[in-house]
C-alpha cells in the first residue's frame, strides 16, 4: 500500500495518475481515508483492505486490474517474510509485462546492514515481533525473480534506505 504522505506527494507531481492505497489494518485505512478527505485530492481512491499474505490477493474484490505499477513503501521490514513472498507473487500475476514494482525501505546488502542505524532498527523491529526485520536485498530480489519480476535498479536514498525497482518480465 501507499501511505498518505507518499500518495499526496505523488498526485501533486504526477497529474493523471490514480492511486489505489491499501492496508490490511482498519485503523491505517481510516487514517488514509481521513487524509484523502482532508486534502480533497480526487486522484487517490478509498483505501482497500488488502492482505498480501492471503492466497491470490490480487484477484480480490476491488483490486484494480489495470495496474501499471505497485508501490510498496516501508512494508517489507514490518511484516512477516510471508508478506514479501505474497507481494511478489501477486505483483507478478497482476502487473502487465513492463509493469513496475517499486519498493522503498531499509535493506541489508550482502547479508550486512548498510549502516549502524539500520542494525539498531532491525533489533528494535525483531524485539516488537520476531517475524519482522530488515531483509536481505538479495533474498527479496530472488523472491521477485521467482515471481517473474526482474531487478532493474537500486537507488540509495536518505536515512540509509533504498529504492528498489523491479519490472515484470515479458511473457513468453
Amino acid at each position: 500500500g501507499v501511505g498518505p504522505y507518499g500518495s499526496f506527494n505523488l498526485t501533486a507531481n504526477l497529474p493523471g495518475i490514480v492511486l489505489q492505497p491499501s492496508d490490511p489494518e482498519d485503523e491505517n485505512r481510516a487514517s488514509i481515508a481521513a487524509w484523502i478527505r482532508f486534502t480533497g485530492v480526487a486522484s487517490v481512491r478509498a483505501p482497500l483492505a488488502i492482505d498480501v499474505t492471503a492466497p491470490a490477493w490480487e484477484t480480490g474484490a476491488g483490486v484494480p486490474r489495470d495496474v501499471a505499477a505497485i508501490l510498496c513503501i516501508n512494508m517489507i521490514h514490518i511484516s512477516p517474510w510471508a508478506a514479501t513472498l505474497g507481494l511478489m507473487l501477486g505483483a507478478g500475476a497482476l502487473l502487465p509485462p513492463g509493469g513496475v514494482l517499486y519498493l522503498y525501505g531499509a535493506y541489508k546488502r550482502g547479508g550486512a546492514h548498510t549502516a549502524p542505524s539500520n542494525a539498531s532498527f532491525d533489533r528494535s523491529l525483531r524485539a516488537r515481533d520476531p517475524d519482522w526485520g530488515v531483509r536481505d536485498l538479495e533474498a527479496v530480489t530472488a523472491a521477485a525473480e521467482n515471481a517473474g519480476l526482474a531487478p532493474e535498479s537500486v537507488i540509495e536514498m536518505p536515512a540509509n534506505n533504498l529504492s528498489v525497482i523491479l519490472r515484470r518480465r515479458a511473457l513468453c
